[in-house]
């Protein structure tokens, strides 16, 4: 009988990871982190100068995918795992006053870092709301443009993500997203070890998978690059990225 994968301990697994990511970002992690690893992917730093530098240093996203979401003056903002904050409060800066950026995160400790940053800069158009990304606790064509940065591959139901991401969306919607991918299919040694998964590589599906799973809930993507600058730190990991293919991507989707 195939080995599946304990979704329960995945769960697990993740908040323990993303605590620490809250709470002690100078902690070793299987990824970088922090303002230098914001810039090297692309942040402009007018921006990252004008966000709280508290959030950066819990930034643990894996590409920039900011520009292609070509946010506007009053967009309305869904940012998925949104952590402490990074990308909710950079989107803030270009939505303007008259926008609204939410966060969604289910780890308790990235909600409360990023509340209490939020209060202190006083970004009263930022909200960050507990929940999964799967089930996601808002009213369908609520956004204009929904963002992800390195966590849909963290879920074991993606179909069921990119379903919900489309159903919030209002029609003609932007999708922008930075996530990991492989190019070779992974033995279920890797896909069902919720160590990798916790990683960002248990979960990394093939790029062609990936691309038809978001094609199916009803998006057209309309640009998709690779982020040369993203590494993996630890030695397991960066021996499953050699091995199969693993890298980061930035992509952007339009829906239909």
């Amino acid at each position: 009988m195939a080995t599946k994968l304990d979704t329960q301990e995945l769960e697990r697994k993740v908040k323990d990871i993303y605590r620490n990511v809250a709470d002690a970002p100078d902690d070793e992690f299987h990824f970088e982190m922090g303002r230098p690893l914001a810039e090297r992917l692309g942040y402009p730093p007018a921006d990252l100068d004008r966000i709280p530098g508290d959030a950066l240093e819990s930034f643990a996203g894996v590409g920039y995918h900011v520009d292609l979401a070509d946010l506007q003056p009053g967009d309305a903002v869904l940012d998925l795992g949104s952590g402490s904050g990074t990308d909710a409060f950079v989107a803030a800066l270009h939505v303007g006053e008259s926008g609204r950026v939410t966060g969604l995160d289910m780890t308790d400790e990235q909600l409360t870092k990023a509340r209490r940053l939020r209060d202190r800069a006083g970004l009263e158009t930022v909200a960050f709301e507990r929940g999964y990304i799967e089930e996601l606790p808002f009213a369908d064509e609520s956004f204009d443009v929904v963002m992800s940065n390195g966590v849909i591959n963290l879920s074991a139901a993606k179909d069921r993500v990119f379903e919900e991401i489309s159903r919030v969306l209002a029609p003609n919607g932007r999708l922008a997203v930075s996530d990991i991918i492989s190019e070779e299919q992974m033995p279920d040694s890797i896909k069902t070890d919720a160590d990798l998964w916790a990683a960002c590589i248990g979960g990394a599906m093939q790029i062609d998978d990936y691309t038809d799973v978001i094609e199916t809930p009803g998006f057209d993507v309309t640009e998709l690059r690779e982020n040369t600058e993203y590494e993996f730190t630890s030695d397991r990991a960066q021996s499953a990225c050699h091995r199969y293919g693993v890298k980061s991507i930035s992509l952007a989707a339009v829906r239909r």
